[in-house]
């Protein structure tokens, strides 16, 4: 046998340290990162070790145009995404889509001139921003804003910056798309050149979509003039690749089969608890509220106490939703994934600045049942990017109409609230449309977004318990064919009668997948956390509040009350409590009656004001009772009583507002600008507060 030379032991060396490295590559090295693993932290902790320096991040990724968003429900991020891929594909722009909260904007003085920033800004609550945009308008408002080089407001710091702007606001509220307004204003001041108009889309009209649209195409317009852009034909690219792995099954320790991070994956829950990270709470009770069979208002308790959550009296506490199974079928179905709902994808950008919405590996049924809003309402634009994958001729061109024409699209698809699958199933009910990418579906169909309710309990009684009370959202209309059924509530109710002992719950013939992913909600369990509201009682509990909350609105005045009877039961003053509550007939919605009844009896600074509008021969709302109390009200309010209002915001809460300035003009002997001019003040000072919806 030959003997082995010392150049023969190197090779053979060489060879087995390759062998070993090639063998364990992703096992002990060069492991792929998952970018959940940390979503447990905070917004910007989670992205602990990126840089915040936006103009920083353009140069490396080569972009000219960067897409900022403050978004609360997901409407706004989603415009974003749009006007990113617009920007790309209809005018060459590099664009990147940025969270406001990711970036720190000390440097916008550096911005190039050669680059463009588009700011998308929603409105919430009373004029504040949403909470990913807290940090920057709190920065590009203030009063002595410092950037990198210096310069005070006269010198027109932001000089380079040239800058695009769309709002999302709601007519029904005071402060109408303030933070776009604010937001350019501030940015004007300090130089910067708005580029077309400041676009502003309008829920509370149900024009959101059609105000969108129709700003956009004349910003492009000046946009292309000041930046020198060419328009070409808009071809789709993919913003994400997804990938089926043949080498993985759904049951594989690594696969996210809805769980939102790497912690929830492993079997562990840490904090702290927000928006990118929900507890798995038990449901310590479960109750219906209502005593007619037609309709349902449940009331939760949700035990934290195994958790660091804590919250005030006012706050707002956030459900995760779970789609319906049957939506989820008919999502899967349509699009031909039906046979291979649970096959395993991974998800990539394609573009180092594009975001996958949800932790993968996982499947499509995961996708679809926990991370998709596909239950959500249709634009035009979509449904228009899904024409050239239309499996006929005449369904493309079905689509292509759709998309195009206004008044068609609001008869056929928005007057009926069809989701996409319905869609789809509408125009081209034979055969699957096969030929639709995934990555399209995950590009334009909004996350899901937590649903916040008023947390109907008080912290001083009660620190580790939450209270929930949600009327389940069921809408039928006599000349709609499809029914509208509420996604959280629903699934709420699901859980109620699965922990009264219905084996197989059903709600309005919806079905959920109550154990949640793994079976990790077994034994009733709901996802959720707590977000801080500006919805508060007066620190000096002896002043007298008054209180209207119609319906469940009065969910948090149920918590205001708990806290002002312990507080005088400690002994403290407690000021007048008066309480505005109405429903339709007192044998049939009447929530939380004994319990007022209760306080009535003991709590003798609490009184409880009752219009009931299906009762009698006329309607009588809460606004009536309101006008019918005017001295006292007016007495109390001039003895520095806070007022708030909880509910409907596009018809209660702003005929309580008229009918508010009508007493204080009466009864004071003003007219009725001056008495505007008082609830104003009110307003301003924080003597009146709204928790109010449309």
């Amino acid at each position: 046998m030959a003997q082995l030379d010392t150049l023969d032991m190197i090779v053979l060396a060489v060879l087995l340290v390759g062998s070993v490295a090639y063998f364990t590559k992703g096992t002990y090295w060069s492991i792929p990162k998952d970018p959940y693993a940390t979503a447990y932290a905070n917004g910007s902790a989670s992205k602990a070790g990126k840089s915040r320096n936006l103009v920083e991040k353009m140069e490396e990724s080569g972009k000219n145009c960067v897409i900022l968003y403050g978004s609360q429900t997901g409407t706004a991020e989603d415009y974003a995404s749009r006007l990113a891929k617009e920007g790309s594909s209809r005018f060459g722009l590099k664009t990147m889509v940025a969270d406001l909260e990711d970036y720190d904007y000390e440097n916008l003085d550096t911005f190039p001139e050669d680059k463009v920033a588009f700011f998308v800004l929603a409105t919430y609550g009373e004029g504040e921003p949403t909470d990913n945009a807290v940090e920057f308008y709190e920065f590009i408002t203030g009063e002595d804003v410092q950037f990198t080089n210096g310069g005070s407001t006269d010198e027109a710091p932001l000089s380079n910056l040239k800058y695009v702007a769309f709002g999302l606001g709601n007519n029904t509220y005071e402060h109408y798309n303030s933070m776009v307004r604010n937001v350019s204003k501030a940015l004007t001041k300090l130089g910067a050149l708005r580029i077309g108009e400041a676009g502003e889309g309008d829920d509370g009209a149900g024009t959101m979509e059609e105000d969108f649209l129709a700003w956009k195409e004349p910003m492009w317009t000046e946009l292309s003039e000041k930046m020198a852009l060419e328009e070409r034909e808009a071809v789709y690219e993919p913003t994400f690749s997804v990938t089926e792995r043949e080498d993985l099954d759904a049951d594989a320790k690594e696969v996210y089969l809805g769980e939102p991070n790497k912690n929830h994956l492993e079997g562990t829950q840490k904090g702290p608890f927000n928006s990118h990270n929900p507890y798995i709470a038990p449901i310590a009770e479960s109750r219906e509220i209502f005593t007619v069979k037609d309709r349902n208002c449940l009331h939760m308790e949700i035990d934290v106490s195994g958790s660091n959550i804590t919250y005030q009296t006012g706050d707002h506490v956030a459900v995760w939703p779970t789609n319906a199974g049957i939506e989820v079928d008919r999502f899967l179905n349509i699009l031909g994934l039906g046979s291979k709902r649970h096959s395993v994808i991974s998800v990539k950008g394609l573009d180092p600045t594009a975001r996958v919405p949800f932790p993968t590996p996982t499947t499509y049924d995961a996708v679809a049942k926990y991370h998709m809003e596909i239950c959500g309402p249709v634009s035009r634009q979509f449904v228009s990017s899904l024409a050239p994958f239309a499996p006929t001729d005449a369904a493309k061109a079905e689509m292509t109409k759709l998309g195009t024409d206004k008044d068609y699209f609001q008869d056929k698809i928005s007057s009926q609230y069809y989701n996409i699958a319905q869609v789809l199933e509408k125009v081209h009910p034979s055969s699957p449309w096969s030929n639709i990418p995934f990555s399209i579906m995950i590009e334009g169909i909004n996350k899901i977004q937590p649903r916040y309710y008023s947390i109907s309990s008080s912290s001083l009684v009660q620190p580790k318990k939450i209270s929930i009370t949600a009327v389940v959202d069921v809408s039928v209309s006599p000349d709609k064919e499809n029914i509208v059924k509420g996604v959280t509530t629903n699934y709420l109710l699901a859980l109620k009668q699965k922990q009264h002992g219905d084996a197989n719950p059903d709600p309005h013939g919806l079905t959920y997948s109550i154990t949640g992913p793994r079976n990790k909600y077994d034994g009733f369990h709901l996802p959720v956390h707590v977000r801080t509201s500006n919805f508060k009682l007066p620190s000096d509990p002896s002043k007298p509040i008054i209180m209207v909350g119609p319906g469940s609105g009065v969910a948090p005045f149920r918590g205001f009350v708990q806290e002002r009877v312990a507080e005088a039961k400690a002994g403290k003053e407690v000021g007048k409590t008066i309480l505005f509550y109405g429903c339709r007939n007192r044998e049939e919605d009447f929530l939380y009656q004994d319990e007022w009844n209760g306080i009535a009896s003991s709590f003798p600074q609490f009184r409880l004001i009752n219009a009931f509008s299906r009762e009698g021969p006329n309607k009588v709302y809460v606004q009536h009772r309101l006008r019918e109390n005017a001295a006292e009200v007016n007495e109390l309010l001039q003895a520095k009583a806070n007022f708030y209002v909880c509910g409907d915001a596009s018809n209660m809460a702003r005929e309580v507002s008229t009918v508010l300035v009508k007493i204080i003009s009466e009864q004071r002997g003003i007219d009725e600008k001056q008495a505007e001019e008082v609830v104003k003040h009110m307003r301003s000072a924080g003597q009146y507060q709204e928790d109010v919806w449309s």
